[in-house]
């Protein structure tokens, strides 16, 4: 991971200091409503000037006088770019809910919690040491709980949250291991330092053992099976909540893990061990999303499936292709959950003009049409893509492609037309994105392995088989929609365990098989 030179550890952590002040106010002072949410929106957007300005002022290599902090803080191009993200969207959710809590109690607390999620996200992305990155990411946890129990009488957001705390919980620990195996191994704390070792000795044994827990640990923290039922419950929370949750907090497993690149590359059996949960997490989540109405209980499983994929994508070491999915995913899942109530307006819309379903010629043909189109554009932007990578994206892109039976372009229909050249626009739009990310100078380079891909390939041919069955002959598929809509009950046992492990006194007698409806 390419770092800048920093003469100052303090100016680094300027954007974390700053959402400090508001989540100490919203501690000690006694303001309330107009006058604490102004408080909070100035020093979120001072903060957001900072994440922009700093990276700047590295790269000139002026950084201001002030304490150093060597082996323990470090900014690069990737964890700049996400700085601004994580500020940009914090900012707005902050200013969304100072009109959405209007009149509601609470909102010091809230405002204190909201804050201390961002400031500790930000220490999170520029943390250098072992100590200073597991901190950060607890406080994230701990801050975030404050969030999803904002309705103490909600019993299934307390169970969300409380299943959460034990995921973290387990997260830690793993993290602590890592932590003790590598520093026993490279006699440092220093991330930097294991990954010089990594480039200079390879990963010894207990190296080996450190990224597996690294690995764990992030498939806990990133709502990947069989931990993934408390973010669907965590729909109790407010909206902003969400928004924060889904478009945010959640995609810093993938941070970590594009950070970790140079350990994970030396070790396959953590590539693999990503590259399945993450498959098997992204088909799942994609099947049931299929079969729930609820608007924010889909875009619940959409993320879900959405981290699968993003995990899966790291594990295959297509590490760039992860960032832009990262970028891409918190953008839209920010404008989704704030913009829920056009989202229902919309469902209400298409559910009133009827069920449609996919014509088989589009099934068919949109898939080629996808691998034609990347295959053209990505020589284009000049990245060799490996063809099973192709063939993967050709999948994941092609429902965009489908037409409705009822108005297949053999009929003349102008809008067929007109909605079969707009997917294949979209489809356009996001292979050039896709190509000239590789262009962008984040310091992040692909390294994709063939033996996982073939594997990845066989998940997403076996994901639109049941997609294209689904919308042809729906009829074949009756016993297992029952099963999938229940989620395939995964989540029923985790909760079952999770209970029997770490008992919660407030949890109601049916929170022992919860409902995601």
């Amino acid at each position: 991971m390419e770092t800048w030179g920093l003469k100052s550890g303090a100016l680094a952590l300027l954007p974390a200091l700053l959402m400090c002040v508001p989540m100490l106010l919203g501690r000690l002072s006694a303001a309330e409503g107009a006058a604490l949410w102004q408080r909070f929106t100035r020093l979120s957007a001072a903060a957001l000037l900072a994440t922009l300005a700093v990276p700047a002022v590295l790269w000139l290599g002026e950084g201001l006088a002030g304490p150093r902090l060597d082996g323990w803080v470090a900014l690069g191009p990737f964890t700049a770019a996400m700085a601004v993200l994580v500020q940009a969207v914090g900012t707005v959710i902050g200013v969304f809910s100072s009109r959405y809590l209007q009149g509601e109690a609470g909102q010091r607390g809230y405002v204190s919690a909201l804050s201390g999620v961002l400031a500790a996200v930000h220490v999170m992305l520029v943390a250098d040491h072992w100590l200073l990155l597991i901190a950060a990411w607890a406080l994230v946890g701990i801050a975030l709980q404050r969030l999803l129990c904002f309705y103490a009488d909600r019993p299934f957001a307390l169970l969300a949250a409380h299943k959460k705390n034990l995921a973290d919980r387990l997260a830690d620990l793993l993290l602590i291991a890592a932590a003790a195996l590598a520093w026993y191994t490279v006699g440092s704390g220093s991330l930097s330092d294991l990954w010089a070792h990594v480039a200079a000795h390879g990963a010894s044994p207990a190296l080996q053992a450190a990224a597996l827990c690294v690995a764990l640990a992030v498939v806990l923290r990133t709502a990947l099976l069989p931990a993934h039922g408390w973010i669907i419950q965590v729909m109790e929370a407010p909206t902003p909540v969400s928004a924060l949750l889904h478009a945010g907090v959640v995609n810093l497993g993938g941070v970590v893990l594009i950070r970790f690149s140079p350990l994970l590359d030396t070790v396959p059996a953590a590539r693999w061990l990503l590259v399945i949960a993450g498959l098997a997490t992204a088909l799942l989540a994609g099947m049931v999303m299929l079969t729930r109405v609820s608007i924010k209980v889909r875009l619940a499983w959409s993320t879900v499936a959405q981290m699968g994929f993003m995990v899966l994508e790291c594990g295959l070491g297509l590490y760039v292709f992860a960032a832009l999915h990262l970028i891409g995913h918190s953008l839209y899942k920010a404008h989704a959950f704030l913009a829920a109530s056009t989202a229902v307006r919309d469902t209400r819309l298409r559910m009133m003009l009827g069920e449609q379903r996919a014509s088989l010629p589009s099934l068919l043909l949109a898939p080629v049409l996808t691998a034609a189109t990347v295959l053209a554009l990505a020589g284009w932007t000049g990245i060799d893509w490996p063809a099973w990578w192709t063939l993967v994206l050709a999948l994941a892109w092609a429902p965009l492609l489908w037409l409705p039976a009822s108005a297949a372009p053999a009929a003349g229909s102008q809008a067929a037309w007109w909605q079969a050249g707009s997917g294949l626009a979209a489809v356009a739009l996001l292979t050039l994105a896709a190509g000239l990310a590789h262009h962008l100078p984040l310091g992040l380079a692909d390294r994709p392995d063939d033996l996982t891909g073939a594997v990845a390939l066989a998940g997403m041919t076996l994901l639109y088989a049941g997609m294209a069955v689904l919308q042809t002959r729906p009829h074949w598929l009756s016993a297992w929609r029952r099963l999938s809509y229940a989620g395939f009950y995964v989540d029923e046992f985790y909760t079952r365990l999770a209970l029997g492990l770490w008992p919660a006194r407030w949890v109601p007698p049916v929170a022992a098989a919860p409902s995601q409806s």
